[in-house]
């Protein structure tokens, strides 16, 4: 483990002039793997409609491709994380990258959505492995100073799926078809992969979690409050924003060329708050950045029923953008920062609660939908991510009354 962290020392600084701010070029490349992930999780929300129309099936039907893939993503993630501990983490993140880019061309080329279901699970293998895998893998690339900065940079990836991938998939599914924003993703996920196989450096290995190191981490009340954080505010956003298509077509009778413009208008302010808070959270402390971003989601939630116009309800977004992807990169700068040696295990564990929590709001929302209370998805929001916020207070007084 010595020499491992010797060399990668060596390989940062030599680096290191040549990287953004200071920061290893492979940063990057790992921020663009995550903006082709955080596309391919997001491209079902944005062509739902499309799907659902070309594939016969109602909206909570198609809404099962999301809850489905993320019961596979949060299982597999700490599942995952304990059998590719001991892989050279370039390795691991190029091929994660390359069977994503794989099974998202199979699905683009499925006849028929039970055909569609199993690849888009099977797909989800890749989140799982990539997102909490680049994120402990940042914590031997930078020293621990920068840390909270590099994180949240490279998790900027998903902020900017928000602003151009999510919006363009919603573009290309409702005027070319959903098989062609799934098709689009794929080669993106492959090229992502080659260009992360040339920056990266060989030898990034973080210590294998013995059964005592997992123990550790869940035997930690701050560690698990904070991952339970991220299960809640998961859980509340995804029960509207896994609808947001046919929720915005039912209330504002938005069609596919407005729908791609609100999604592109969340995402630049999504992006805004991301980059925002990789500025400042060093400064801020993820603590505080947690509770700000959870309360700016909840501000969107509380004020919905003003939304009864397209630019009305455009501003009402704005608040939740800001929240939205800025409050999973400080989850993870938290978890970090509290126990950088078992961030593997915390890691994995929070990206295990993000998706469950993106599972439970997707089927919630389908139930509520398919009952007739589509109107009512944002009151069980809100609640939940006010939940959110309460637990967030609870485990900062926990991590202080452990220091």
């Amino acid at each position: 483990m010595k020499r491992t962290m010797k060399r990668l020392s060596f390989v940062v600084r030599s680096r290191r002039a040549n990287a953004p701010a200071g920061l290893p070029r492979a940063l990057w490349a790992l921020l663009l793997g995550n903006f082709m992930i955080g596309t391919g999780v997001m491209v079902v929300p944005g062509t739902l409609n499309d799907i659902s129309t070309s594939l016969g099936v109602s909206v909570p039907q198609a809404g099962m491709l999301i809850t489905a893939g993320a019961v596979l993503m949060g299982l597999g993630a700490p599942t995952l994380a304990t059998l590719v501990a001991g892989w050279d983490r370039r390795r691991l993140l190029v091929a994660s990258l390359v069977w994503y880019g794989v099974l998202l061309g199979a699905c683009a080329l499925a006849p028929d959505y039970g055909t569609l279901l199993p690849l888009r699970v099977l797909a989800m293998v890749a989140p799982a492995v990539f997102t909490p895998q680049a994120a402990a893998s940042v914590g031997l690339m930078v020293p621990p100073e920068r840390r909270g900065q590099a994180i949240t940079f490279v998790f900027l990836g998903w902020s900017v799926a928000s602003v151009m991938g999510m919006p363009l998939s919603a573009w290309v599914g409702g005027t070319l078809g959903w098989r062609w924003a799934f098709a689009g993703v794929a080669t993106g996920a492959l090229v992502a992969g080659w260009w992360l196989w040339r920056v990266m450096p060989d030898g990034i290995k973080p210590a294998a979690l013995s059964r005592q190191g997992w123990s550790q981490a869940l035997g930690s009340a701050p560690l698990m409050l904070t991952v339970g954080v991220t299960l809640v505010s998961a859980f509340g956003q995804f029960t509207v924003f896994s609808y947001l298509a046919p929720t915005f077509k039912q209330m504002l009778s938005i069609e596919a060329g407005q729908l791609s413009l609100m999604f592109l208008w969340f995402g630049v302010f999504g992006l805004m708050g991301n980059v925002g808070l990789s500025r400042h959270i060093d400064r801020v402390g993820p603590h505080r950045a947690v509770l700000l971003t959870l309360g700016l989601m909840a501000l969107t939630q509380a004020l919905w029923p003003l939304g009864t116009s397209p630019w009305a309800m455009a501003l009402l977004m704005v608040p939740w953008a800001l929240g939205c992807f800025a409050s999973n990169s400080a989850q993870q700068a938290r978890l970090v920062n509290l126990s950088p040696q078992l961030a593997p295990a915390t890691v994995a564990l929070n990206t295990s609660a993000m998706y469950a929590g993106q599972a439970m709001g997707a089927a919630l929302g389908g139930w509520m939908i398919a009952h007739g209370h589509m109107a009512n998805l944002h009151a069980v929001s809100l609640v939940l991510l006010l939940l959110a916020m309460a637990l967030s207070a609870w485990a900062t007084r926990r991590s202080n009354t452990k220091k």
